[in-house]
């Protein structure tokens, strides 16, 4: 086909109007948009992260386990080394601060400070975690810890089955004030769970995580468990070990340390399938299921209505005392939020017969189709997560609305790219999909701020690096670095890290 000149012009003038149009988009929000004092930070976890899973006296966890069983990961690797950051933290401290991030937010490995859970203090992690601190703070990023983010000590699994026995309560207690004690000097950001609904769901109920527990489809997958019990014991067990560590640090730590302590919650945002009386009351439920399960009896001392109704004498109850204890027992919540699905009302209770567990309790059928063809969003790469920004808005303005809305900090918020072989490095650092993903939620999260009055001071991507993600393995990349798992893990900034240098750079 030949053009003419004035065709070449047009074309030329179509496409400076473009560039200048993603430009703008990009450019239309920066630090100086959101208020003063708001954080921005990268958040990783010990196990995704650190490797190093037998140096120096640290003890193995339910997870070294589950990794280390056969079909259990995508790709079947395991996080013996991960990303390597027990060695190469001074090395991702300085990615941090070269990127302007405010903060970074990481998890205390139960095993490197108690091997067995409980009994003598291994000092070499303290030794470890003394250091990554205090190089964070000499290079002017705050802190937030992750007490608990999924790595049970497996002596503790082996001795009572963990979560499923009140008596991790004190064990978990133990563990959290010792962390208070040898680093609550310089932490004043504490976060006693991450995502409790998660694991219990996950764990202990269709047994697609650690330490593998269902007994969904007639026992088919898992060798133990009670899909219809215990992911509700565990989400008790858990509610109870919080308001107790919260209590403790509270009365004697924060008079003195003068720090904060909140608990990280992950919730889908849902949309009704349609417009009926019925879908609307099933996404209702399917949010009650999600966050309000953890949510609520941190806000009114037991769970929503709509479990207590439907979960019956399976879901346990609080005593006045443990109930008073909940009330109010945070100086924020932590949100992780990645994804807005469908909702509609399980008529037929299909989800029932085949599982008889949380999942199906809700009585919510929930995709990220309608009418199983059109999907909600553009999806990343792992099945679940479909890039729907709005959602973010949406999520905070019904915390606001319905639990009065408390400060709100998002402790999670990202999306993956595969890990193909047959892309260069240098064509996998151009993420231009992450780059709008992040605009976008946060473009959301500042009109929820600003326009709609939620409460929210903080913003943490997940995640620095690319990293080992539980079942996924390494075949899932959510990194602002890409590590090369083939050279020697060497990071490497993608595009997004550009972004982000210039968006935290502009005021």
């Amino acid at each position: 086909m030949v053009l003419l000149r004035k065709d070449i012009i047009i074309i030329a003038v179509f496409v400076v109007v473009v560039v200048l149009e993603v430009q703008t988009c990009f450019a239309e929000i920066n630090r100086g948009s959101f208020p003063k004092g708001f954080v921005f930070g990268t958040a990783s976890s010990a196990y995704q992260y650190e490797g190093a899973v037998k140096v120096d006296g640290k003890g193995l966890t339910v997870w070294d386990k589950f990794a280390h069983s056969f079909g259990k990961v995508i790709d079947f690797s395991n996080a013996d080394v991960a990303v390597d950051q027990y060695h190469l933290y001074t090395e991702d401290v300085q990615l941090m601060k070269d990127m302007g991030m405010d903060a970074y937010r990481f998890s205390i490995s139960w095993t490197r400070l108690f091997p067995n859970g409980t009994g003598e203090l291994n000092q070499a992690g303290v030794y470890h975690y003394n250091n990554i601190i205090n190089t964070l703070l000499a290079n002017g990023i705050e802190p937030y810890v992750t007490i608990y983010h999924w790595d049970l000590p497996q002596a503790l699994d082996d001795k009572y089955s963990g979560w499923i026995s009140p008596q991790i309560i004190n064990d978990f207690a133990v563990f959290a004030e010792t962390c208070f004690q040898k680093f609550g000097d310089r932490v004043k950001h504490w976060i006693t769970f991450n995502e409790p609904h998660t694991f219990a769901v996950q764990g202990y109920d269709v047994g697609l995580q650690a330490p593998g527990r269902c007994s969904i489809l007639l026992r088919a997958f898992c060798r133990a468990g009670n899909s219809a019990t215990e992911p509700y014991i565990v989400g008790h067990n858990v509610l109870l070990a919080h308001s107790t560590v919260v209590e403790i640090y509270k009365k004697k730590y924060k008079p003195k340390q003068k720090g904060s302590i909140g608990i990280t919650l992950d919730t889908f945002w849902y949309e009704p399938a349609t417009n009926s009386t019925d879908d609307i009351q099933a996404t209702k439920r399917a949010i009650d299921y999600n966050l309000g399960w953890f949510l609520e009896p941190l806000i009114v001392g037991d769970y929503p209505s709509s479990m207590r109704t439907r979960v019956g004498n399976r879901l346990p109850k609080f005593s006045q005392a443990q109930s008073l204890a909940l009330k109010g027992s945070f100086d924020f919540i932590g949100i992780n939020h990645y994804t807005t699905w469908y909702a509609k009302n399980d008529t037929r209770d299909i989800i029932g017969v085949l599982l008889n567990d949380s999942l199906s309790d809700s009585g919510a059928i929930t995709l990220p189709f309608k009418d199983f063809l059109q999907p909600i969003g553009d999806r990343a790469n792992s099945i679940w997560l479909y890039i729907v920004p709005r959602g973010i808005r949406s999520l905070m303005n019904y915390i606001r609305q319905t639990y009065g809305n408390p400060l709100v900090i998002i402790t999670e918020n990202g999306m993956d790219d595969g890990n193909s072989p047959f892309i260069s490095i240098q064509n996998a650092l151009k993420d231009e999909k992450r780059i709008k993903y992040h605009n976008d939620y946060l473009t959301n999260l500042l009109a929820a701020i600003k326009e709609d009055g939620c409460n929210v001071k903080g913003y943490f991507v997940w995640s620095l690096l690319d990293n080992w993600e539980w079942g996924a393995g390494f075949s899932s990349r959510f990194g602002l670095y890409y590590v090369d798992y083939n050279d020697k893990l060497k990071r490497y900034a993608k595009d997004s890290v550009k972004w982000f240098k210039n968006f935290l750079a502009s005021t």
